[in-house]
């Protein structure tokens, strides 16, 4: 449940009317969550809640989004709420694991939020093995998109100007019996099940996301960043004839240790 703060300078109101709800899927190389990094990060948006759940691992760090030594040591946990009212935009970021058979409980939970604090659409950050693939899926952009039957009556067409690639089905059991089509997602973590759920519930959810392999993830965090970009338009390109906004994304203190410390020079 969402946990306002007693303190900053963001409302802690828990009704975001009329707001688009962006959050990552805990899935392969987290570059959903690197990408709502960048988010947070470049619209420099005011943290104002907690989402409270039991379904993720437990963890505590210093400020991910440190800008000066004064607001370095201001805490942080599992699952954290921002939100920027001039553009409609609330976020719920994500940084640890879900606990093993908590999926389902956490969407639950999840879906109750997006209703009671009235939400207008969902958007889903996420990725998929691309080793994976199937053949059709290889060919053209690693990028696809999802649209549950209530958001497709909304923005369906946009999507089709955009020239954006739908996430294709694929066989339910290859080479026994190609006709049976189904959503699969490797390594997608809630992502399916998110998707499904907010389909039955009438909830009008987008899941964009990329194809890709474990390793440095950042190049993919932007592809995924710049993808939504060209739909919600979150910052706007310096060149005319570009959609490329890489170089305008504000990459954050926190990514510094991306990798862990570097090699002390003590080895050498």
């Amino acid at each position: 449940m969402f946990v306002p703060c007693d303190h900053g300078g963001g409302s802690a109101s828990c009704d975001f009317k009329g707001f688009t709800l962006l959050m990552p899927a805990v899935s392969v190389g987290n570059v959903g969550q690197l990408a709502v990094d960048l988010v947070i990060s470049t619209l420099n948006m005011t943290k104002v809640g907690y989402f409270y759940t039991d379904c993720l691992v437990p963890m505590v760090g210093n400020n991910p989004y440190a800008t000066a030594e004064e607001n370095s040591t201001e805490l942080s946990i599992n699952a954290e709420v921002y939100s920027l009212p001039s553009k409609k935009l609330v976020v719920l970021q994500i940084r640890s694991p879900f606990i093993k058979n908590k999926y389902r409980p956490f969407c639950q939970t999840l879906l109750s939020w997006v209703k009671s604090s009235k939400c207008a659409r969902v958007v889903l950050l996420s990725s998929s093995h691309a080793y994976q693939r199937d053949d059709e899926q290889l060919f053209g952009t690693p990028l696809r998109y999802l649209l549950t039957p209530d958001l497709e009556k909304a923005v369906g067409g946009l999507m089709q100007e955009l020239n954006w690639k739908e996430m294709e089905k694929v066989a339910a059991y290859p080479g026994i019996n190609d006709t049976e089509k189904v959503l699969h997602i490797p390594g997608g973590g809630i992502t399916k099940l998110l998707f499904t759920e907010s389909c039955s519930k009438g909830i009008q959810m987008a899941v964009l996301l990329k194809f890709c392999s474990e390793g440095d993830n950042i190049p993919d965090a932007f592809a995924l960043v710049n993808y939504l970009n060209e739909w919600l338009q979150l910052i706007k390109s310096e060149s005319n004839n570009s959609t490329d906004t890489s170089s305008q994304w504000k990459i954050p203190s926190s990514w510094r240790l991306l990798f862990g410390n570097g090699l002390p020079p003590a080895l050498f």
